[in-house]
């Protein structure tokens, strides 16, 4: 007996699987719903409420179908977010090559990211799971590609794209977050109370978060900025050059 067919055949279901297994249609009985309309609806759905409220019973009352005809389709409530979160990255433009430079390129493709993320404000906590759907994947390939080809090199080219991912998505997470959930009451007492306790929190007193405002944006840019300027220093001294 095939073991391993056997150990896949008792694995419980898990993030990531829409993508490993076959996605042939149902057969000729299987009803009018299409894979598309129900992960349209399912994007609907947790931009509206989250991802929390999201439920295979409460997605199938919104088609208008029953849970049984939600499974010809999808298998579990993560292949729903799989292929939701697959979906949003499409409205991720990847820029056109050779215009501006690499830096030009991935700062046009993390904003973009940044943006779609900010759109989708469920989809940032999300981002941990397997991502093995095409959109996300053509938008990884471009961002290692374009780095790949203005010089970086291993051990520094998974952590640039680390780095430059982990901080659109961390930034993404905590903007959404604090956009959605914290009221302006919350966020001045926030503010007091670390201004009440400056002497054990000087450098956050005078500098930290709840002083320096919300303009989130300018902040981001800034950030990115040094992320490629580290980048553009690593490849000036792999070329033996002094750092720009």
């Amino acid at each position: 007996m095939d073991t391993s067919k056997a150990k896949s055949a008792t694995r419980r279901p898990a993030a990531g699987d829409v993508w490993l297994r076959p996605s042939g249609r149902a057969g000729r009985d299987a009803p009018p719903l299409s894979r598309d309309r129900i992960v349209e609806e399912a994007v609907a759905l947790l931009d509206a409420e989250g991802a929390d409220r999201l439920t295979m019973r409460r997605l199938a009352e919104r088609l208008g179908t029953g849970s049984t005809t939600l499974y010809w389709h999808v298998k579990t409530k993560d292949d729903v977010l799989d292929l939701a979160l697959d979906t949003i990255f499409a409205e991720v433009a990847v820029p056109r090559r050779g215009e501006g430079g690499w830096r030009a390129d991935v700062t046009a493709l993390i904003n973009g990211w940044r943006a779609t993320l900010l759109r989708h404000p469920w989809s940032a906590a999300l981002l941990g799971r397997p991502m093995l759907g095409p959109n996300v994947l053509a938008r990884s390939e471009f961002l290692y590609a374009t780095l790949l080809e203005a010089g970086v090199i291993e051990p520094h080219l998974t952590a640039a794209a680390y780095g430059l991912s982990n901080y659109v998505i961390g930034s993404a997470l905590m903007e959404s977050t604090w956009l959605t959930t914290t009221e302006r009451e919350v966020e001045h007492a926030a503010r007091e109370h670390v201004h009440a306790n400056r002497d054990r929190y000087p450098a956050l007193a005078a500098h930290g978060p709840f002083v320096a405002g919300d303009d989130w944006d300018t902040t981001f840019a800034l950030g990115l900025t040094w992320l490629l300027d580290g980048i553009q220093a690593t490849i000036a001294g792999a070329d033996g050059a002094a750092p720009a």
